[in-house]
């Protein structure tokens, strides 16, 4: 019993330091302009890539490098022509579309590295583009793109409901694109990147369960960032209405992420904020 109590220190440990970041910063919140939710977690989770990339870049091949490139300028190339999608300014500070387009493009560069390093070394999510499989990954984002249809009209639907507003249509182009934005950034940074540094952290002590119990953290962490100002306003509510958010476009995104790969997971995100930028929300 005493073993296995000290296997979930780390746990313990961690889901301590998640919820002292969220408390915090909601406490800081009421009476001052703390950095979001999103930017703490993505700058700890691109910190965490550098770190790995350090220790195990010869991980990596030129493949790699050039994937994670890649990724980045189409991030930061459809940042600067951007204009459906517009991100709060970084920190507070970078608010035009050219200084967001840098920093999106160079956290996605990095997120990438790191979340592939981990999975060379046998990470939990595959990034089939990164093995070249582009067959494979072109039915993985199809797959997402299915599932995440239906989901993608009950989006816009629980919207018009929440904000009591009606479709504003949107110009179907900029929607398209704009939506891999968020799709791509918050899926590389979190179901890829995170993912697997939660993972690292947690398989040595529970390698049998650190798979599963890093994807729920990252599940929470990424769906209660949504919730700045909710938090501040009514922390009861933004915990109730984030559980059902995580379920019904949490979880799919999570299963997709492991069973079909990150082009999946990209995919459904993508549908989702589609649909929204389309109809105006």
């Amino acid at each position: 019993m005493k073993d296995r109590s000290s296997n979930y220190k780390s746990v313990a440990l961690l889901v301590t330091g998640i919820l002292v970041i969220f408390i915090v910063r909601t406490i800081l919140a009421v009476h001052h302009n703390p950095p979001r939710l999103f930017d703490l977690f993505n700058t700890i989770t691109i910190l965490g890539s550098i770190i790995i990339l350090v220790k195990w870049h010869s991980s990596l091949n030129i493949k790699d490098w050039t994937l994670a490139i890649d990724l980045g300028v189409v991030v930061g190339v459809g940042m600067c022509f951007s204009t459906l999608f517009s991100p709060y300014p970084f920190f507070g500070i970078v608010r035009d579309n050219v200084g967001q387009a840098f920093v999106r493009g160079a956290y996605i560069i990095l997120a990438v590295l790191g979340g592939l390093t981990i999975m060379r070394r046998g990470g939990p999510i595959r990034f089939l583009a990164g093995n070249r499989r582009v067959e494979g990954a072109a039915r993985s984002f199809l797959f997402g793109f299915v599932i995440g249809v239906p989901l993608s009209i009950l989006n816009v639907v629980a919207l018009q409901f929440s904000e009591g507003r009606s479709i504003a249509w949107q110009n179907p182009m900029s929607a398209l694109l704009d939506a891999f934005q968020p799709a791509i950034v918050e899926e590389v940074i979190y179901r890829f990147a995170l993912w697997g540094l939660l993972w690292l952290i947690l398989q040595r002590s529970i390698p049998d369960k650190a798979i599963w119990l890093s994807g729920v953290l990252v599940l929470l962490i990424h769906n209660y960032a949504h919730f700045d100002e909710l938090f501040i306003q009514s922390p009861l509510i933004a915990i109730g209405m984030g559980l059902v958010l995580a379920l019904i476009w949490g979880l799919p995104p999570t299963w997709l992420a492991k069973h079909r790969g990150m082009e999946s997971a990209i995919a459904f995100h993508w549908i989702q904020d589609v649909a929204r930028f389309l109809t105006g929300f």
